[in-house]
């Protein structure tokens, strides 16, 4: 049977506008996906259904359509979305407005039963992560476009395989494999160059979008459009791979994918075959994503310049003490980015960073921010900030609960009113740790020489609620055996000593010469609460590969 060709055309709700043409025009596909949904996300269009209970998805996504429905319909790609977010039928139903403006036959269905926030008073947006198969239900009865609200990134992926090869909900092997291709495509040039750690291995000024040639037995091929830019090598596959994953076990609503199974092989220029993944029975629970508004937050950023940063930071502290302390959390940090003798003023500058949080508005509004602005003549020499203080604004929390699969009504709304029931999985099995597997024959002892970690390793990290995960691979054999004796969890603690006091558990996946490292708690209550300095750990990878270790030469 020939492949299914499934392309990417959005990571996130604001990703490149063009995408969705670039990937029309620029070669043939099947299916087109576009994951617009995060944990942000969702409390973002939580807040627009406050003030438009019509609304609650994603605009974007009308605005690229009105460009490209015409282009998919003729070259009669399928699109699959999750850009309904909170709303769905919504979405749905401008869709096919749009399409009536615009003289286009299109048949248009969506995928509900994900929104619980009645069952849980006092959140924004409570949103269980569906599977794929209310997807293939919709694309089995002929639809051109399916919108969904909140399933995982993957079943964008999973959904239409499942259909065009008419998988059944058992078969755990082929779903396992459209899993792994989904969450390598799910945010788009990640797979093709974009944030990745050996950058500078190609030309990554534009990378194109990623697609995956799946082929009836679950295995692909990941690529892009040819002459797009960007580039696509195992590497860029085993960082994305990592990307937000936690053990050898990656459950989902549909299938539980083994990713200690998934075996890389190059398979001509931007190829990569992805092979070997086997699946077991999903977890008998489905994830439930909560947001709720936690607060108002307020930020000020003092500029210290020159001599005295220590001494200015404590004058600072000291003449807002009163006020700071009539709030509910405050966090000061002190970044030390000045130089001595520096060569311009902004090097010679330091930053002093005040976050405050409350459940109240005014002791982190106008009480703060008057109290900050009162010092603009009364305080260190040099006072400035880097933006003045605002009123306050509202920030978000993030949980996850848990609740069986029969517990939600997941139903397919085909294009004429039908409606198509979906059953839970048949079979469930808990989910269980993978014992660890044995490590690699160590080094040889010889020479070291103290260097960055990052010169013979790779990372990617992110977040997943209030944990964070930072995935760390070994670009050859050699390197891995290093790595996975030399990179322990007391090591990684001491590396970043954020971590030093947060329980942290180290995964090893060998196939990917990999290590994943899972870290709880260093988010706080998720990105929307913004806790620390980089609230997803985007860049907490990206740190571990700066700091400096001894690392034998001759991986050097």
């Amino acid at each position: 049977m020939t492949p299914l060709r499934i392309g990417n055309a959005s990571g996130f709700y604001g990703d490149r506008f063009d995408a969705l043409r670039e990937m029309l025009t620029g070669g043939p596909l099947d299916v087109l996906t576009g994951d617009y949904l995060a944990e942000l996300t969702m409390l973002i269009l939580g807040r627009d259904r406050l003030k438009d209970p019509g609304a609650g998805y994603a605009r974007t996504f009308l605005r690229q359509l009105e460009e490209c429905l015409g282009l998919a319909h003729d070259r009669g790609v399928k699109i699959v979305t999750n850009a309904g977010g909170l709303n769905p039928a919504g979405l749905a139903d401008a869709v096919r407005a749009l399409a009536g403006r615009l003289g286009i036959p299109v048949r248009v269905a969506h995928v509900k039963g994900d929104d619980l926030t009645a069952a849980h008073p006092g959140t924004l947006a409570a949103h269980a992560y569906l599977g794929g198969f209310g997807i293939a239900a919709c694309l089995r009865a002929g639809a051109d476009i399916v919108v969904t609200g909140r399933v995982t990134d993957a079943a964008l992926v999973t959904g239409p395989a499942a259909a065009h090869f008419g998988w059944a909900p058992t078969e755990y092997d082929r779903l396992a494999g459209a899993v792994v291709a989904g969450h390598v495509l799910e945010c788009g040039a990640q797979a093709t160059g974009g944030n990745y750690a050996f950058f500078r291995d190609g030309d990554v000024r534009r990378p194109g979008f990623p697609l995956a040639e799946l082929a009836a037995d679950g295995t692909c091929v990941v690529t892009k459009h040819e002459g797009t830019g960007g580039f696509v090598d195992a590497g860029t596959v085993t960082a994305q791979l990592l990307y937000e994953t936690g053990g050898a076990r990656y459950p989902g609503p549909d299938v539980t994918a083994r990713l200690d199974t998934v075996t890389l092989t190059p398979d001509g220029p931007d190829r990569v075959r992805i092979e070997g993944v086997r699946g077991e029975a999903p977890p008998p629970t489905l994830k439930v994503g909560l947001n709720r508004l936690g607060g108002f937050r307020n930020e000020v950023v003092f500029v210290l310049t020159g001599l005295d940063i220590e001494a200015k930071a404590a004058l600072v502290r000291e003449q807002l003490a009163s006020v700071v302390g009539k709030v509910a959390e405050a966090r000061w940090e002190l970044v030390r980015t000045d130089r001595p003798d520096a060569p311009t003023e902004e090097t010679a500058s330091a930053l002093l960073r005040l976050v405050v949080r409350d459940p109240d508005q005014r002791p982190v509004g106008r009480a703060l921010s008057g109290a900050a602005v009162e010092l603009a003549l009364a305080s260190f020499p040099g006072f400035h900030v880097l933006a003045p203080p605002g009123k306050g604004a509202p920030y978000g929390v993030f949980e996850d609960v848990y609740i069986p699969h029969g517990a939600i009504d997941h139903v397919a709304v085909l294009h004429d009113g039908t409606r198509i029931a979906v059953p839970p999985p048949q079979h469930t099995a808990a989910l269980t740790d993978v014992p660890e597997p044995p490590p690699p024959l160590p080094l040889p002892p010889g020479p070291r020489r103290r260097a960055p970690l990052g010169l013979v390793a790779g990372a990617r990290s992110g977040d997943k609620g209030g944990d964070a995960n930072v995935g760390v691979w070994a670009r050859t054999e050699d390197a891995w055996r290093w790595l996975a004796h030399e990179l322990t969890v007391d090591r990684f603690r001491e590396l970043l000593p954020e971590t030093r006091d947060l329980p942290v558990t180290r995964h090893v996946l060998p196939r990917l010469r990999a290590l994943n490292f899972v870290v709880a708690s260093l988010l706080g209550e998720g990105v929307a609460a913004q806790a620390r300095f980089d609230p997803q750990a985007k860049a907490l990878g990206e740190w571990l590969r700066a700091r400096h270790l001894d690392i034998p030469e001759v991986l050097l």
